[in-house]
């Protein structure tokens, strides 16, 4: 394994590799601004401490799983790849100051495919989301009853379950309908024709 410190500094449109065998750490004091960070690391050795991410190329090219970006601030930035059980936003628990310097907002996972992501403390209507076969329930612990009441093929109902105790300050979360259908021994179609009856998914 090779350490990369990234830190104390301003990089503009710039190629970063984060490698599958480097323990990245990205801030303090950072800024990236207009590069493309391409995203080989685990999620185990990409260590983020507050940098800010600004108009850049984020490109996962092996699936990372259960990143928590929230002490990162992302603006304007663009996602690529797979990404599983990552969290975007403000944590609502972590110390004040690391609230404060992370956030996301108008950012495009369009080109990404998502699962059991979620999106915290944040405008959700400045993020541009992946469309179908990902699928997003936005205020989703608001709308517990009703999510739960809704007649769920398989084992999905799980997925809901789990999904309704999240944090109240997740103001969305982003599901893929393959992988949903993998794991809840259902089908994408039937998974389809529960969403299209209920209100707050965007397909």
């Amino acid at each position: 394994m090779a350490q990369l410190n990234i830190e104390g500094k301003v990089i503009e449109n710039e190629r970063i590799v984060l490698g599958r065998e480097d323990i990245a750490f990205l801030g303090p004091n950072l800024t990236l601004r207009a590069c493309t960070v391409t995203v080989k690391v685990t999620a185990r050795n990409l260590i983020l401490i507050q940098p800010r991410l600004i108009d850049c190329v984020i490109e996962v090219k092996q699936e990372l799983k259960n990143l928590r970006w929230c002490k990162a601030f992302l603006k304007g930035c663009r996602f690529t790849g797979v990404m599983s059980g990552n969290d975007f936003g403000r944590w609502p628990f972590d110390e004040e100051a690391e609230k404060k310097l992370g956030g996301i907002e108008d950012c495009d996972f369009s080109g990404a495919r998502l699962d059991a992501c979620r999106f915290l403390d944040c405008d959700v209507d400045t993020l541009k989301l992946p469309s179908w076969p990902c699928f997003t329930f936005l205020d989703p612990t608001r709308r517990r009853q009703e999510l739960l009441a809704a007649p769920w093929p398989g084992t999905s109902r799980i997925v809901v379950e789990s999904l309704v105790e999240a944090p109240p300050e997740t103001v969305a979360a982003t599901y893929s309908a393959p992988a949903v259908a993998r794991y809840s021994d259902t089908t994408e179609e039937a998974l389809l024709a529960v969403l299209q009856t209920l209100d707050g998914v965007r397909l």
